[in-house]
């Protein structure tokens, strides 16, 4: 939308909100851009979208008839609603605001672009040290969120054109139930109305900006819990409990399936259906051998060694050759009257509660540039109350790098938070509880509180709505709100760790206190390191914690899986690194690009890995060529190796051979 519609909607919140009450016909009188209309419908359409929009930014906007003239309507400003929308601690008000963190502002939709700015014009002070401890989350930040949140929120289908693992994008027509994070990644689950049946779709893979259709007619499932729904893609009625051998501190995620200490050799894991188990040890058998049943043993040595025969001979690259370059979908973000309105409320009130505040300041609490910031002020100055003089405009500076506010009392409030953004919040408050650690307390009562604010009770505590409802449960949002089962249970293995983190990002630079002795196992090579190191920060992505520190051993800053310190040793402990023998190690990163040949199954390692380029073969069934540049040499082993055949290194030649030699090393050990 227009700056001019945006400088009308601020001119009208300033009107209404710096009087008790304004008439309709004195309003219209003195808005210019519904005085100056082309008639009096055109302003009253007008009036009527700006209504709906200042409604929409959480502003208690109410309409009243004179008791006396019931031709006489009024406008006002509901001071009593417009205090504080959540009554927060310091602590809780910060993990919301890091939350907040999780979105890449500038790529995601409007909900995640508002809810920032929204907090902020609560006026709180954020506690500085918890901020600094609590990691900038990696949820996916797509534009195209908002409108398939709206329809959830409003029982309405959505129809966008969608790009399956098998081939051309089509046209989908959906009654979306649940749109949920996991893993880092955004799912929409509901019933598809061409094929008359649930699906679900990644978020990632639709390629168009969803657009509202009819209400939903087929009845939304009492209890939909998305990671049971894309558990039973996997699901067989072939289960057994597999019997595994794996190198000490290795495999930790099937360790945590099987509730295996970390220096165990063999472990049973639970009753799980083949396809899962298969996945699973695959994406780990440079460290593990399956040992029962006998037929997923035989199973596993036969894929292994179909992917070494496929990558030991000469690639086939006409099909690379020919086909065509996959465009990039091209989803527009329309900035929104809301989202830019929002901000400049927030810029007011930030700077008000402040007096003053360091342009510097201003521009990272918002997440926007120097120029924008600048901008933002330009509009505050030439807007505020046009019932009166020029006196009564907003004065802004913003001279010699300070930013003062004054003359805009009425744009000193709170706004409350949507569903769809509160739900937009609640997924970002996920990414931080696996590395939560001692802050796991105030991320589950700034969760209740938000709830809480949503169901629109008055205390976290109540558990029921004005109906008579029952707020959701933890439990019951665990489908849109919270990381899989797995990140929770690394998390429980971490705390001592990251109790130990936390304490020496709370150290004083340089103490003792700041520095830790970690055991460390390294996914890319045997056995583990002893390492000294002082934390810097958390960082996270999807469901996965890395912490950034300074490595006495490397010499320099390193980036370390939390869920990979095995060991928190004294600090006497002497440094070391695996003694490693000559191709035991898939250390660093590829030097170039790689191109891998994709089947359905693995359109996967594309998007886990940011393909620099996509590629559809014509006249080959479901193929797709992906080129990525310089990935890490590991995990695209681990990779390749997982996918059990859906995926092909074409190139370079060493990225062939090292795949060779991992799965011949596999597949001796399953077939001796």
């Amino acid at each position: 939308m227009a700056a001019k519609s945006v400088e009308r909607l601020l001119n009208v919140i300033m009107t209404i909100g710096s009087r008790r009450r304004i008439d309709r016909a004195k309003l219209f009188a003195v808005i210019p851009d519904y005085a100056e209309a082309v008639s009096d419908q055109a302003a009253e359409r007008m009036f009527e979208r700006d209504k709906a929009a200042i409604i929409e930014l959480g502003l208690p906007l109410v309409t009243e008839r004179d008791v006396l003239d019931e031709n006489t309507v009024h406008y006002r400003i509901d001071t009593a609603r417009s205090g504080a929308v959540l009554d927060l601690t310091t602590e809780e008000y910060t993990v919301l605001l890091a939350a907040s963190r999780a979105w890449d502002t500038a790529a995601a939709g409007g909900a995640a672009r508002r809810v920032r700015a929204k907090l902020l014009s609560l006026g709180h002070d954020a506690d500085p040290d918890l901020l600094r401890r609590t990691p900038r989350g990696a949820v996916e930040s797509l534009p195209v969120l908002t409108p398939l949140l709206e329809a959830v929120v409003a029982g309405r289908s959505v129809h966008f054109m969608y790009r399956s693992t098998h081939g051309a994008p089509s046209r989908r027509r959906v009654e979306p139930w649940v749109v949920g994070v996991l893993d880092g990644h955004w799912y929409i689950h509901g019933w598809d109305l061409d094929r008359a049946a649930p699906r679900v779709f990644r978020a990632s893979r639709i390629e168009s900006f969803p657009s509202d259709a009819a209400a939903a007619t087929r009845p939304r499932p009492e209890r939909t819990d998305l990671a049971d729904v894309l558990g039973t893609m996997l699901d067989s009625d072939d289960r057994e409990v597999a019997t595994v051998r794996a190198a000490p501190y290795k495999a930790l995620s099937l360790r945590d399936r099987a509730g295996a200490s970390l220096e165990a050799e063999g472990f049973r894991l639970p009753r799980l259906p083949r396809p899962v188990a298969r996945r699973l040890l695959l994406a780990d058998v440079r460290w593990v051998e399956l040992q029962e049943p006998a037929l997923w043993r035989e199973e596993i040595g036969e894929v292994l060694t179909s992917i070494a025969d496929r990558h030991e001979g000469e690639p086939e690259l006409s099909g690379l050759d020919g086909a065509a370059v996959r465009p990039s979908p091209r989803i527009r973000i329309t900035p929104q009257s809301g989202d830019h309105l929002s901000r400049l409320i927030s810029v007011a009130s930030y700077v008000m509660s402040r007096g003053e505040v360091a342009l510097s300041e201003l521009t990272e609490a918002l997440d926007v540039s120097e120029k924008q910031l600048v901008t933002d002020l330009q509009v505050l100055f030439v807007c505020g109350d046009m019932g009166a003089g020029w006196e009564d405009l907003i004065e802004a500076e913003w001279e010699h790098g300070t930013v003062r506010v004054r003359n805009a009392e009425p744009l000193r409030r709170a706004l409350s938070l949507s569903a769809v953004e509160s739900t937009a919040l609640l997924a970002g408050l996920a990414t931080l509880e696996p590395a939560a650690g001692q802050a796991e307390d105030v991320v589950d009562s700034a969760r209740a509180k938000l709830l809480a604010a949503v169901a629109g009770t008055a205390e976290p505590g109540d558990q029921s709505t004005a109906d008579g409802a029952e707020v959701p449960t933890r439990a019951e949002i665990a489908e849109a709100t919270t990381a899989d089962e797995m990140a929770a249970r690394t998390a429980d293995r971490a705390e001592q760790v990251l109790g130990a983190v936390h304490a020496a990002l709370r150290a004083a630079p340089g103490s003792e206190e700041a520095s830790l002795t970690i055991r460390y196992s390294s996914s890319d090579r045997p056995g583990t390191s002893v390492r000294r190191i002082r934390p810097l920060r958390l960082e996270t992505d999807g469901a996965r914690s890395y912490l950034l520190a300074h490595c006495e051993l490397a010499g320099a800053e390193r980036r370390f899986r939390l869920d990979r310190v095995v060991e928190l040793l004294p600090a006497g402990t002497p440094m070391s690194r695996p003694e490693v023998a000559h191709g035991e190690a898939l250390a660093g990163r590829v030097d170039g690009e790689v191109w891998l040949r994709l089947g359905p199954a693995g359109h996967w390692i594309a998007e886990s890995f940011a393909a620099a380029e996509l590629r559809d073969a014509e006249g080959e069934e479901a193929a797709t060529y992906a080129r990525l540049d310089s990935p890490v040499l590991a995990p695209l082993v681990d990779a390749v190796l997982e996918s059990a055949g859906a995926a092909e290194a074409l190139s370079p030649r060493e990225v062939r051979d090292t795949i060779v030699t991992v799965a011949r090393g596999g597949a001796e050990r399953h077939t001796r």
